[in-house]
């Protein structure tokens, strides 16, 4: 069973590098081989709106594979239809990036391609994408107009031509995504959970999550995305559909996950939109480290959607411990309350759990 390295903070060059380290990526990489760099620039949107990859995920990865003998390291992208690929990465830092560690940028909707068979149809895929001998997928976790999420399998998308990525949407995305996940799977995923979008692929009400993770199973790093974000898997078709396709696994066990350190770093929690003010209008925040706060935010939009409407006090933070709040407490800060959902921090889905039992 594939393994899930998961790391807090907002420190993005960091944070990657720790993750590859724990996870021996060098390793698994063959001694000479090309390593192409798929971020996702959906379009010339910042990585602070919640839409973008951020630039210190690309720069941690190169320094970490040039540091380890690997000299054949590009990025590869291709941003979605009508944006400029080679607008968005300058909006998002990544050539200052490439030029300090001397690194090719190639933007995918120039690039050739080749008709791969898949369980769907044959398809049309970028070579630089199929060419590489070890690809690396550093989707946004964030939320999505038309398929609820989007994080790795969804991110390979800007691998394709513009014609195919327009098919894509005709046929109503989930098998097509589902079968791309299976004719071109990264050997390797890191995800940027720093902040994403509540529900917008081109970002907008970014929930600060500090966090990261890193997995070799694309199909298992949705399925976890979807666990973090108190989505049900079901709302997510093409996740399922991967796996039948011969994707990768949505089984997450016990002791998968292998988290590096603590989330304990705490910091002013942004409200992008009337769309989170809104939301927390009746949680009582006391020190709340950022991890436990999102977790919070997205079980609250999940519980909205579904028209539930919480009216009692949500208490979260660590100025809430040793205390009795009467009312809804979250994380293990909050034990006292005379309603809690244990955890450090707990995931989106519990507390959605425990704002259904009370609704």
């Amino acid at each position: 069973m594939s393994k899930i390295y998961e790391i807090f903070g907002s420190d993005a060059h960091t944070m990657t590098i720790a993750l590859m380290e724990a996870a021996g990526v060098a390793a698994m990489i063959p001694p000479g081989g090309s390593v192409a760099l798929k971020p996702n620039l959906v379009l010339a949107g910042t990585p602070d709106t919640g839409a973008t990859t951020h630039a210190g995920v690309l720069s941690g990865c190169i320094e970490y594979l040039q540091k380890n003998g690997f000299a054949d390291v590009s990025v590869i992208e291709g941003s979605w239809v009508g944006d400029s690929t080679g607008r968005a990465m300058k909006v998002c830092g990544y050539d200052k990036v490439c030029e300090k560690y001397g690194v090719p940028f190639y933007d995918l909707k120039k690039d050739g391609t080749r008709q791969v068979e898949t369980a769907l149809r044959p398809m049309d895929i970028c070579e630089r994408a199929l060419d590489a001998d070890f690809l690396i997928d550093l989707p946004v976790l964030k939320g999505h107009c038309q398929t609820v999420m989007t994080c790795a399998l969804k991110n390979c998308k800007g691998c394709l031509p513009d014609r195919e990525k327009r098919r894509f949407h005709s046929e109503g995305l989930m098998r097509p995504i589902a079968a791309l996940a299976a004719a071109l799977k990264p050997e390797l995923t890191i995800v940027d959970s720093i902040c994403g979008d509540l529900n917008f692929e081109e970002g907008g009400n970014p929930v600060q999550t500090n966090r990261m993770y890193l997995g070799t199973d694309p199909v298992q790093i949705d399925a976890y995305g979807c666990r973090l974000m108190g989505i049900d898997l079901d709302e997510v078709p093409y996740i399922r559909l991967a796996e039948q396709y011969g994707g990768g696994s949505t089984a997450i066990n016990d002791g998968d996950i292998v988290t590096l350190n603590d989330p304990k770093e705490s910091r002013p929690y942004p409200a992008a939109s009337g769309t989170v003010a809104r939301l927390t209008r009746n949680v009582r925040a006391d020190s709340a480290c950022s991890a436990c706060y999102a977790s919070l935010v997205r079980a609250l939009y999940s519980a909205d959607g579904e028209g539930l409407r919480v009216r009692r006090n949500v208490y979260i933070g660590q100025g809430w411990r040793g205390k009795s709040p009467d009312g809804v407490g979250v994380g293990n800060c909050c034990a006292g309350a005379a309603e809690c959902v244990k955890g450090c921090p707990p995931t989106a889905a519990d507390v959605l759990e425990l704002l259904r039992r009370i609704g």
